[in-house]
């Protein structure tokens, strides 16, 4: 019978959602639904110096965004809880003493000064440092002697005659590990509370976790990790170890150097469904050409065998590019209610906010730049009057005022004002006057909105704005370049 497929996110309340922690949810989540498994969401609290006030409610809203719905959490329960490590304190001491027992652990009484003597011997010898533990060769009297004196201890791993030792993973195969070279880990620390990577073994194991995904710089640890196994009896976890998201070729992405997390991203106007599919393609390639993914194609078409070894480099621009195709993708009233926070901040004019939307969606790609770009319909502000030249559209200031002052007479007899109407009424302007249409169009974008670029052209802005303040500005223009040209 094969074992069903259960993975876990186990982040840690620090702060915001890091990147690279949340690709690692999105493929712990797809590994799990693509064989209609269960996704566990557990909190790991055990570094309490770290936790961060509010981080829970973070992990929570993050992952709800982006539509990674758990199946067991702290939150909804489960048959295998409680699901918040601090809550489960009970268990770890007992785990560590029967490693204590079997000879895979032992009690430690060393101090940090112990401990930090033997490094710099080591440093002046120019070997590199493995701790060598005196307290693994005390007598059982000894030891109990110390305890019963309620000397401090901790409980760290025995490693000893180990030898070659192995293991396979889902993305970077067979490896080999020299199992004397690994350093005897604290298991149990002196306050009583687990260490991260002990809790999370006997967490996995109890939760019946199947797949463990984590970044590769476990890799190195995970022979350390298969010894507690080994050790309990308990069969291994299938491992999927992933590459780094990088900032560049040389540097990780983290919240250490201040690169942007999840809801700074939100912040600065992208879509968390957006985010997610890019993310997606972090370090995975998909079987086809496809690079827009729903949440349910993504879960029908990931193969965990197509996750890459090498790093990921996160590209900004080309999570743009996504974004703006998400935002062209969205139905109308999607897309207006979508946009309609930053319409509402930028626009208080009595202008009709829904057909602002409708010109914006082909041109934005991002929410925040919203707002600049249609702060002109409430004013233009003051441009210089060579915005009016352009060497493409054929159009000087001199060729402006002109055009300006035959779309003036044009627009003042137009008596049905719609869309329509004014495309009909500025497209026919050009031929009267035997120019291009750029020679009446560029001056009449510039004089309504004041700016080189605009979400949408000199008709959908004047319809927009209406008659009676489409006039007033052309006049403004007119007369600014009437005096400039004097």
């Amino acid at each position: 019978m094969t074992k069903k497929v259960r993975t876990r996110f186990a982040p840690s309340p620090t702060g915001y959602m890091h990147i690279g922690n949340l690709r690692t949810a999105l493929f712990e989540y797809l590994i799990a639904k693509h064989e209609n498994g269960d996704f566990l969401l557990r909190i790991e609290d055990t570094d309490q110096g770290r936790k961060v006030e509010g981080a829970v409610d973070i992990i929570y809203k993050t992952l709800k965004d982006v539509g990674l719905n758990w199946d067991e959490g702290p939150d909804i329960g489960g048959d295998y809880g409680p699901y918040v490590q601090s809550e489960r304190l009970g268990m770890y001491k007992g785990y560590a003493e029967e490693l204590v027992k079997t000879g895979h652990a032992h009690y430690c009484f060393c101090s940090e000064e112990d401990i930090e003597a033997q490094r710099k011997e080591a440093e002046s010898l120019g070997i590199s440092f493995k701790f060598q533990d005196p307290c693994k060769h005390l007598s059982q009297e000894e030891i109990q002697a110390k305890l019963d004196a309620g000397e401090p201890y901790v409980i760290r791993q025995t490693i000893a005659n180990v030898g070659e030792t192995s293991f396979d993973d889902e993305v970077y195969g067979h490896i080999e590990f020299d199992g004397d070279l690994l350093d005897e880990q604290i298991l149990l620390k002196s306050d009583g509370f687990p260490t991260y990577n002990f809790a999370n073994i006997i967490d996995d194991h109890t939760m019946n976790i199947s797949h463990v995904v984590r970044g590769n710089e476990y890799l190195s640890s995970t022979p350390k990790y298969n010894l507690i196994y080994d050790a309990y009896g308990w069969d291994r976890p299938t491992y999927v170890h992933v590459p780094p998201v990088m900032k560049d070729e040389h540097q990780k992405l983290s919240k250490r150097n201040g690169d942007a997390s999840f809801q700074d991203l939100v912040a600065k106007g992208y879509l968390p469904a957006a985010i997610i599919n890019y993310i997606a393609l972090l370090g995975w390639a998909p079987p086809t050409e496809q690079e827009i993914y729903s949440l349910p194609e993504l879960i029908e078409v990931f193969d965990v065998k197509r996750i890459s070894k090498s790093p990921a480099i996160f590209d900004i621009d080309k999570l743009t590019w996504m974004n703006g195709i998400y935002l062209r993708n969205m139905d109308e009233d999607t897309y207006f209610e979508t946009v309609r926070p930053y319409l509402e901040r930028a626009v208080k004019g009595p202008y009709d906010l829904r057909k602002i939307a409708k010109i914006i969606q082909p041109r934005i790609d991002v929410l925040t730049q919203i707002e600049e770009s249609v702060d002109f319909f409430d004013k233009t502000g003051d441009y210089d009057l060579e915005m009016y030249r352009h060497k493409k559209m054929k159009s000087t200031p001199e060729s402006a005022l002109t055009a300006l002052k035959a779309v003036r007479t044009a627009l003042e007899n137009l008596d049905n004002w719609t869309e329509e109407s004014v495309h009909e009424t500025l497209l026919a302007l050009p031929k009267e006057l035997g120019v291009k249409n750029g020679v009446v169009l560029w001056p009449v974008r510039t004089a309504l909105s004041g700016k080189q670029f605009t979400p949408g052209g000199a008709i959908e802005i004047a319809w927009i704005l209406g008659k009676d303040e489409s006039l007033r500005r052309i006049d403004t223009a007119i007369a600014r370049l009437e005096e400039a040209l004097a």
